[in-house]
């Protein structure tokens, strides 16, 4: 893998973007832009979005109050039989949603940041090999840096679905996420998976800072990470 300084990388194709194409008015477009939107509708992320929501949901509120929560979203499936494969984006958006509505807004976060934690060290303890951390952990901290933001890129439909993703690297490393389709007030889940990462595998001294968002009016939630 080779990261070039100052070099910006684009999320792979394979998911369908409903912002995509989707500029002109011309006769037949209509179907075109039906079909991106179903496509964008089916997009998966990763079950922990889920699984550790719960957990988190769990730790704070009663067992009621966290079936009610998942019943505002329409997944109150999962309480029964966890998710054991990829989940819609639809569900995830629903699903922070609904927690934004039940709790106040720092509950709600904390939620969020404890949820994207647990997400983040699922992710180190299951699909980083030991032998990748252990040359994550060798590397000068800047390289270390760039080839993990990378991966991540390369994995973005895990945390993304249909959003569109970009990786920054030079002065200043970020992630941006065009039309995220999870995006909340603060992004706190997003927030704290990728310092998450960054803090167990570059840096202890990691921080991620989010001054852009979708849910705020913005195009592209935005990811700064300073190592």
């Amino acid at each position: 893998m080779e990261i070039g300084s100052g070099a910006t990388y684009g999320s792979e194709a394979g998911h369908a973007n409903a912002g995509d194409g989707a500029t002109s008015h011309q006769p037949g477009d209509a179907s075109a832009r039906a079909q991106l939107h179903h496509a964008a509708a089916a997009a998966r992320i990763g079950p922990n979005a889920i699984i550790q929501t719960a957990a988190a949901l769990s730790a704070v509120v009663s067992p009621q109050d966290v079936r009610c929560i998942f019943e505002t979203a329409g997944i109150a499936g999962y309480l029964t039989a966890g998710p054991a494969t990829m989940v819609g984006e639809d569900e995830v958006a629903a699903l922070f949603h609904a927690v934004d509505l039940a709790l106040p807004p720092a509950d709600a976060a904390a939620v969020a940041r404890a949820s994207g934690r647990a997400t983040a060290d699922y992710i180190v303890a299951n699909r980083i090999p030991r032998t990748v951390r252990n040359v994550l952990a060798w590397l000068p901290r800047w390289m270390a840096a760039r080839v993990l933001l990378a991966s991540i890129r390369r994995h973005s439909w895990t945390f993304a679905g249909s959003g569109r993703v970009t990786a920054t690297t030079g002065r200043q490393l970020a992630l941006t996420i065009a039309v995220n389709p999870i995006a909340r007030p603060g992004c706190h889940w997003h927030v704290a998976v990728f310092e998450r990462l960054f803090k167990v595998l570059i840096s202890p001294d990691a921080r991620v800072t989010h001054p852009c968002c979708c849910a705020r009016g913005d195009t592209a939630c935005r990811f700064e990470i300073d190592i």
